[in-house]
């Protein structure tokens, strides 16, 4: 496989699941003798909602909720058949979504 890298894309809502998938790809790609770069941390995307307190007479009385999305980004540089066959068998915790591209 020369020449070729693997960019995987990792989202969560907690980033302490976030770091700790990062670093135990990292660990993986590098015991295999593949080159990485990251995780590198992308801007948090942060949705902010307002909700109404009450129906009807209340109307300036509301709640506001948040909900931030952490993201990291990780390449893989000159990736080995062992390094695609360690990622692949990786237990990562839940809550922590994965995308991988060739």
């Amino acid at each position: 496989m020369a020449k070729q890298k693997i960019r995987i894309k990792l989202k969560g809502y907690d980033h302490k699941l976030v770091d700790q998938s990062a670093l135990q790809i990292v660990e993986a790609a590098e015991q295999t003798g593949a080159v990485t770069a990251g995780p590198v941390p992308l801007p948090t995307r942060i949705e902010k909602f307002c909700v109404n307190r009450s129906t009807f007479i209340d109307k300036n009385s509301r709640e506001q909720f948040e909900i931030r999305t952490h993201r990291r980004l990780i390449d893989i540089r000159e990736p080995s058949p062992k390094t695609i066959d360690a990622l692949a068998h990786l237990n990562l915790p839940s809550g922590v979504s994965i995308d991988i591209k060739l």
